[in-house]
């Protein structure tokens, strides 16, 4: 791998990999090798973790576990494209984080027999940026950018050209005497990837021939991941422990993961290293992830709901002070989850705790209209569910 400082690294499986910018990676001969994140904190620990994360990728679309309608809709755009002899559409895929988005990415490059080049929308600041990457593509190539929602506007435009004629107008100079000078670029497929789909602009949007839009899977999906992870990792897995995982995973394989990981960790040390229901729960309760999967920022933002606040409604803003957490981290990490179990509710006055929540939390339903909390917050005579 030759990076930006000028070291000549090779990959373990022997392929080569070029990284330019610190974010971008080419991968040839049919692996594609996942970028280096831009923030390190121990360079031999990083690259382990990148290893393990590497290993439990499936690599073939049909290795690929949940996600069903996508699976099929993708194999007959990529098996159509490899018939005619041409590169494929390009892909859109949306939906929340840890789903597998990279994955498939890297997926679709080995079913094409093609290098993947990495990089993400917030390293793409300027046209040059996006030029410089476009004009180094190879023919067929696949150029995944993740949070492509936040490429900047004018290398977006540049992407528009790029997407449909596969061709870029350099601008050579500055004011009245500034030339655009038209560069054609090797056909390339672009496999784009957002959390946040509704923040692409539609002229960008529409320019993706095969748009795909990852949903949470089920508990029954994840116990498949949870077991192929394990015979990977080498850890001893009995059914009904991977049921325990699977159920707090919140839907999302990147978190079964990294619950198995940490459940492999508790076995080792303090039982026998086999993973069991009753060894999972200890292990989870120790990393407190309860039975539906909602963590310590999960709780405290329903306890802070609830008790202080009597269950809403309540500004972000306010919620997030409460918990001491910054607004966007509420926002982000723990309300997607608390609104798809049902346990928040957004409205136009603020975020509203559902009856569910009491229960969750034990604490007895109020009934309708009944008097808020004593020290809740609110002035007397405040009531509850309208």
């Amino acid at each position: 791998m030759s990076t930006a400082g000028g070291a000549d690294v090779t990959s373990p499986g022997g392929s080569d990999v070029t990284s330019r910018g610190g974010s971008d990676v080419t991968s040839r001969g049919g692996e594609p090798v996942l970028a280096a994140e831009e923030r390190v904190v121990s360079p031999l620990a990083d690259a382990d973790d990148r290893l393990i994360e590497g290993a439990l990728r499936p690599k073939r679309l049909a290795d690929f576990v949940g996600q069903a309608r996508v699976r099929e809709q993708l194999s007959l755009v990529l098996e159509g494209a490899l018939r005619r002899g041409r590169v494929p559409d390009h892909v859109l895929l949306s939906g929340p984080p840890g789903l597998g988005k990279t994955t498939i990415a890297m997926i679709i490059a080995a079913e094409l027999g093609a290098p993947l080049r990495i990089t993400s929308g917030p390293a793409i600041e300027r046209a040059g940026d996006l030029a410089s990457v476009l004009s180094t593509l190879s023919e067929g190539e696949v150029l995944f950018i993740d949070e492509i929602h936040r490429v900047a506007r004018p290398a977006e435009e540049m992407l528009y050209l790029a997407m449909e004629d596969f061709r870029v107008d350099v601008v050579i100079g500055k004011g009245p005497g500034a030339t655009a000078i038209p560069l054609d670029i090797a056909r390339f497929t672009l496999v784009g990837a957002t959390t946040r789909a509704g923040l692409l602009p539609a002229p960008l949007r529409d320019r993706f021939g095969f748009t795909a839009y990852l949903d949470f899977y089920e508990p029954a999906e994840l116990g498949v991941i949870v077991r192929r992870s394990a015979g990977l990792l080498g850890v001893t897995l009995r059914e009904d422990g991977a049921e325990e995982i699977a159920g707090r995973s919140r839907g999302t394989p990147r978190i079964a993961n990294r619950l198995l990981r940490r459940v492999r960790d508790f076995a080792e040390v303090r039982a026998d290293g086999v993973v069991t229901r009753q060894i999972a729960r200890a292990a989870l309760e120790l990393y407190e992830v309860d039975d539906n999967g909602l963590d310590r920022l999960d709780r405290a933002v329903l306890s802070a709901l609830v008790s202080r606040f009597g269950g809403g409604p309540v500004g972000l803003s306010t919620l997030a002070v409460a918990v001491g957490e910054e607004a966007e981290t509420v926002e982000v990490v723990a309300e997607p989850f608390l609104v798809r179990e049902g346990l928040m509710a957004r409205t136009p006055r603020g975020r509203v705790a559902t009856p569910a929540a009491w229960e969750h939390l034990g604490l007895p339903v109020p009934e309708p209209g009944a008097a808020a909390y004593p020290g809740a917050g609110y002035p007397p005579g405040t009531t509850l569910f309208g």
